[in-house]
């Protein structure tokens, strides 16, 4: 994940992101499913803040926190969110608990959560349903592991992209038994296109 620290790195991936196949198809059912009512929103993992932005974009009003432990991430986030009031950017890696945020409305992620061990992951979706305010919503536009490593190469060559050390891949069907386990409601995969997957549930009153 160190290599997630240098400007070259980020610049490289910044320079791809918006190529990334259907990611924009996986966006638009996240900004689908957002509740009626969004006054604060957290993005865990934010890069440079893309997908805070759009949601903030179609819930005008909302304040955000974003987390990234990234620093050039975290200086194209402040570049993107300056004069924008209620986003507060905030130097913290997953890898850790989550430090005392506050309650939220909606928690998004998009393509960070994978970098995580999988125990780690489980322990961070049960901080995730902690912070939520009763009604609120957990989605997560996630890489996810292929079935088979023939469907895994084929993603690799379809996305065009090559293969990332960092990543620690998961089926779909064990996250969403997470999440159920832990309390959420109405979990599903809302949207899936081979590695490119979109998780989601609430937490009830």
């Amino acid at each position: 994940m160190s290599e997630w620290l240098a400007a070259e790195k980020v610049e490289e991936y910044r320079g791809r992101a918006d190529r990334i196949p259907h990611r924009i198809e996986g966006e638009t059912v996240l900004l689908e499913l957002l509740p009626e009512r969004v006054a604060r929103v957290l993005d865990l993992g934010c890069g440079d803040g893309r997908l805070l932005a759009l949601v903030l974009e179609a819930r005008p009003g909302a304040g955000g926190v974003a987390v990234d432990f990234s620093p050039p991430m975290l200086e194209r986030a402040r570049e993107r969110f300056a004069g924008v009031s209620g986003v507060e950017l905030r130097e913290h890696d997953l890898a850790a608990p989550l430090p005392d945020l506050g309650e939220f409305d909606l928690v998004v992620s998009s393509l960070a959560i994978h970098h995580l061990e999988d125990a780690r992951k489980r322990e961070l979706y049960g901080e995730v349903f902690a912070l939520l305010r009763a009604g609120g919503r957990f989605s997560n536009l996630e890489h996810v592991s292929s079935p088979t490593p023939e469907l895994h190469r084929d993603y690799l060559e379809i996305a065009r992209v090559p293969e990332d050390p960092s990543n620690r891949l998961l089926d779909v069907e064990t996250q969403l038994g997470w999440l159920r386990e832990l309390g959420f409601a109405d979990v599903d995969c809302f949207w899936k296109w081979r590695e490119l997957a979109l998780l989601s549930g609430v937490r009830r009153a």
